[in-house]
């Protein structure tokens, strides 16, 4: 579905990005791996046309998004959701809402969806997006990158500084994703937060893709975390 084949992004004369390949597929959670600075945020970003690539191809569905402007494509059928959250904090919920389904167009049927999986966003509505907290505001970045009705999702570090109880609802609505044939590209820093969600772990370092591993052989060699991440 989605394919990232050779792609070299710079900022300035630096490369950030090295020749990194990876293939996502319906109904996966992939997961980008790796210290602070690897290269994680950056491959969110240059899929998201928001950082220009000097060479190598992104395709959805062979649909070529290389070279297309940042916001054509959502239209393509691809939901993010930054790290950070950048929501509109003056707007309200429902106002950021709306936004979401303007980008695409998507039918209003997809708030259904939307509020059956974050059911709290139907009561807070009117209210000022700045004003919720911070779990609040993950739910909605979620829910404004959900009504674009995508079929690949990318999180950049969702579960950050949210509660363990939050931390539980973001797990279940991705893995709720992934049963409905969402792709993931995900994100993330806590271990135990990926082995409960993801597919395969794509490590990364220097912008560099090291390896690319099951889930499960990670959860029988914890070990691999310290040999491509030098973190455990």
């Amino acid at each position: 579905m989605l394919k990232l084949e050779d792609l070299n992004v710079y900022h300035g004369s630096s490369r950030t990005l090295k020749s990194v390949s990876l293939s996502l597929a319906s109904g996966e959670v992939l997961c980008l791996f790796g210290r602070n600075g690897a290269g994680k945020t950056t491959t969110l970003k240059a899929i998201m046309g928001l950082l220009p690539a000097h060479s190598g191809r992104v395709t959805l569905d062979d649909v070529e998004l290389t070279g297309l402007p940042a916001h054509e494509v959502p239209k393509c059928g691809i939901g993010y959701v930054p790290q950070g959250r950048r929501l509109f904090a003056e707007l309200t919920v429902e106002e950021n809402l709306e936004i979401g389904l303007m980008a695409r167009r998507t039918d209003r049927e997809i708030l259904t969806e939307v509020f059956r999986l974050f059911p709290v966003l139907r009561e807070r509505l009117t209210q000022v997006s700045g004003t919720l907290s911070g779990g609040e505001q993950q739910m909605l970045a979620m829910a404004r990158a959900l009504c674009l009705d995508p079929s690949v999702v990318l999180l950049d570090e969702p579960t950050e500084g949210l509660m363990p109880s939050m931390i539980a609802t973001i797990r279940d609505v991705i893995l709720e994703l992934r049963s409905n044939g969402k792709a993931v590209l995900l994100v993330e820093q806590r271990i135990e937060a990926v082995l409960a969600v993801a597919d395969r772990v794509c490590f990364i370092e220097n912008g560099t893709v090291k390896a690319t591993m099951p889930t499960a052989e990670l959860r029988a060699d914890l070990a691999s975390f310290r040999q491509y991440a030098g973190i455990v």
